[in-house]
């Protein structure tokens, strides 16, 4: 067995806590099986992910970061998930550029009723970072005058 099938990647989930975040606890109270690599973090919408937390994100090792919000129309403070498709977008194209494949940044409208939805984005998601591998930055270390904080 090589090293890349023993390979398990660590996904870092913002999840919004309207919608995205209410999907991924339906999914746990539904008892469906999923790929258990992510790591869902609640914010309070998807267009509070500050681009510094998912760069900051994969400083510290995330192999991929999902954004999952409300979908279009159903944001709860309106303009949300627009300015999280052009955030996304944005940081993808960083990401491309920066030689490591935008595909590791993931943007989903996840509703509160869709537990199924999140189970399976879970898996597809997990297959696809599992299938690019490691993070190409994962243990390189920074130095302290150029690590981006998250602090306020």
């Amino acid at each position: 067995m090589d090293s890349k099938s023993q390979y398990e990647p660590k996904i870092i989930a913002f999840c919004c806590n309207w919608c995205s975040y209410a999907g991924a606890d339906l999914a746990g109270g539904m008892r469906l099986k999923y790929a258990s690599n992510i790591i869902p973090i609640r914010v309070m919408c998807s267009a509070r992910v500050s681009p510094h937390f998912i760069i900051r994100a994969f400083q510290d090792g995330a192999d991929g970061v999902l954004v999952a919000g409300c979908h279009i129309g159903d944001c709860h403070y309106l303009k949300g998930n627009y300015i999280s498709i052009k955030r996304v977008a944005i940081l993808r194209g960083l990401i491309d550029f920066l030689g490591f494949s935008g595909e590791r940044l993931r943007l989903e409208w996840i509703a509160g009723s869709e537990g199924d939805k999140y189970a399976r984005v879970a898996d597809e998601f997990t297959e696809l970072i599992r299938k690019l591998g490691p993070s190409p930055i994962k243990g390189i270390p920074f130095r302290k005058d150029n690590i981006v904080t998250c602090r306020p």
